[in-house]
């Protein structure tokens, strides 16, 4: 994994922006975090009439080996099933990136099936599935450095066609539990508390998934490092999500975060390099159960909060017309001295 070069935002351009969000025909933070969020896009993008250019989601999918403990409610092919819909246009990714105008692509970084060539597919293939994490590491070293590589390389594409505010989502069956892992390691939550439902377990299915992942970590041996956390229960698609958040913040891209597997992705990907979060917003609070509670760790306030448990970059998604209105009301709206509106307040 290579050095990233992530700089916060140059703070020199805020009070600025807030100077002219609060001459704006209205009383002062009145539209509340619709003010906010002006603010920190017109800091990442250091102007005061900062612009949404060409939205992207990027889905990541891959297997997981931890899948044939039975931690998982759904089937293990379902991985491999979901990406034809989702080049078809069936899923509910597509129907809010038709709706929200977002460009979607779909990457193949180590799904448990054979493609043969489909189209539209970008094949990234590092594995067929990484190794169960019940017994041994998930993935290698080199296998780690390549996922990174992969998000990386994604980000790098979309900002070259133009896109400055862009989303991730996954796909693999089992990943609330490499999720959970990853987010009891790297915030010192318990557990119990980090791990959920999924795809749709009852208490029972809570229960006996969790004391599966409570054995891999009776059984894991490394260092606990943030690095060795990632590599040894990590997924292909999330490690490449990680990657491509930090491509993305060392471009200077507005980053939306999606549910509960992407908001553990950014956790990691802050635990790396701290900035990060500063090119993030929120898109929703997920109906998974650690997913407040991760996001109460980083500081974090989401946009939504609709219940949704779906995945694949929705929750952002479906956030992204409150991001759009925020920079509409910056760009759009009069102020007092152009609508000759007596200001009427300091």
């Amino acid at each position: 994994m290579r050095a990233f070069h992530i700089q916060s935002p140059d703070g020199a351009i805020v009070p600025a922006l807030v100077d002219k969000i609060n001459n704006l025909t209205k009383p002062k933070g009145s539209l509340g975090r619709l003010e906010e969020l002006a603010v920190q896009i017109g800091s990442i993008q250091q102007t005061l009439s900062p612009q949404l250019c060409c939205p992207q989601n990027i889905i990541f999918a891959a297997d997981h080996g931890i899948v044939k403990e039975g931690v998982s409610f759904s089937a293990p092919e379902v991985t491999a099933q979901a990406i034809p819909n989702f080049l078809k246009g069936g899923a509910g990714v597509n129907m809010f990136c038709r709706q929200h105008h977002f460009k979607l692509k779909v990457v193949d970084c180590g799904v448990n099936f054979d493609f043969a060539g489909l189209e539209g597919l970008i094949d990234r293939k590092i594995r067929m599935g990484t190794r169960n994490y019940l017994y041994e590491a998930a993935m290698t070293e080199e296998e780690f450095d390549r996922a990174i590589a992969i998000g990386e390389e994604m980000v790098e594409e979309a900002h070259n066609e133009g896109t400055n505010v862009i989303s991730f989502g996954e796909m693999g069956v089992t990943n609330t539990s490499s999720s959970s892992l990853w987010m009891t390691y790297l915030t010192g939550i318990s557990l119990d508390r980090c791990v959920g439902a999924g795809s749709g377990w009852d208490d029972e299915g809570v229960r006996r998934k969790y004391d599966v992942l409570k054995r891999a970590m009776e059984n894991y041996k490394g260092d606990a490092s943030v690095k060795d956390v990632l590599r040894y229960f990590g997924g292909y698609e999330m490690v490449a999500a990680v990657g491509a958040m930090l491509r993305a913040a060392e471009l200077k891209m507005v980053i939306l975060i999606d549910g509960f597997i992407m908001t553990n992705c950014l956790l990691a990907a802050w635990k790396l390099y701290p900035e990060v979060k500063e090119y993030c917003i929120f898109g929703h609070q997920g109906d998974e159960s650690g997913h407040k509670l991760v996001l109460d760790y980083l500081g974090a306030k989401a946009l939504l909060q609709l219940d949704l448990r779906l995945g694949e970059g929705t929750g952002a998604i479906c956030a992204y017309p409150i991001i759009d209105s925020a920079v509409r009301m910056i760009n759009e709206m009069n102020d007092f001295k152009k609508a000759a509106v007596t200001k009427y307040f300091d």
